[in-house]
C-alpha cells in the first residue's frame, strides 16, 4: 500500500512538472514594418494598391466608380431567399467590375456578404460568406487575380433596410462590392 501511494505521488509530481513551463522568451509573432509607407504607395510591384473612390482629381482616382451613369457605380448583387447563386440579371454588373479589375491589376476589392435578419446569427454569417464567395468566384472566373479579391460575411449586421417586409428583406440579401478606401 505504501509503495502504491509513493508511486501515485511520483506520477502526480511528474505530471505537474510536465504541465508547468518556463516563461517563453519569444512571446509574439514578428510584426511587419510599415513605417516606410511603401505598402500604400503602390511602389512594390507585388503589393495591391489602395484605391480610394474619394481621392484624386475631381473627387475620384477612378471617376467611373462614382459616375451614376456608369455600371461600375452599382455595387450590389442581390440574392434569392436562402440562396447564394449569382442570378443572370447581375452578370453584366459582375462582368463590368471584372473588366475594371483586370485592367487595373493593382486595385483591390472586398466583397461583403449580407443576409436579412431571419435565421440564426451563425446561419446568417455562413450564408453571407457563401454569397461573398459566390461573387468572388464569379469575378475570378472572369480573370480577376485572387490577390485582388477578399470576401467577408457581415451576416445580418449591415442591413440596407430595416422594415420587416419582403421588399426590405430582399434588399438585405446581397453581396456588396467595395473598392479599397470604401471599407
Amino acid at each position: 500500500m505504501k509503495f502504491q501511494h509513493l508511486t501515485l505521488s511520483l506520477i502526480a509530481a511528474g505530471l505537474l512538472a510536465a504541465c508547468s513551463s518556463a516563461p517563453n522568451q519569444n512571446q509574439g509573432a514578428a510584426v511587419e514594418d510599415r513605417s516606410s509607407g511603401a505598402a500604400s504607395s503602390g511602389v512594390d510591384g507585388n503589393r495591391v494598391t489602395t484605391v480610394n473612390a474619394n481621392d484624386g482629381a475631381n473627387g475620384s482616382a477612378y471617376p467611373e466608380l462614382r459616375d451614376p451613369k456608369n455600371i461600375l457605380s452599382k455595387r450590389s448583387v442581390l440574392f434569392d431567399y436562402d440562396s447564394y447563386v449569382v442570378k443572370d440579371q447581375y452578370r453584366p454588373l459582375v462582368e463590368a467590375h471584372a473588366k475594371f479589375l483586370v485592367a487595373h491589376p493593382k486595385v483591390k476589392m472586398m466583397i461583403q456578404g449580407n443576409t436579412d435578419e431571419r435565421g440564426s446569427r451563425e446561419y446568417n454569417l455562413a450564408l453571407g460568406q457563401k454569397r461573398a464567395d459566390a461573387v468572388k468566384k464569379a469575378l475570378g472566373l472572369l480573370g480577376v487575380a485572387e490577390s485582388q479579391l477578399e470576401s467577408v460575411s457581415l451576416g445580418e449586421e449591415k442591413p440596407s433596410c430595416t422594415d420587416a417586409s419582403e421588399s426590405c428583406w430582399s434588399a438585405n440579401r446581397r453581396g456588396d462590392m467595395l473598392y479599397s478606401g470604401e471599407f
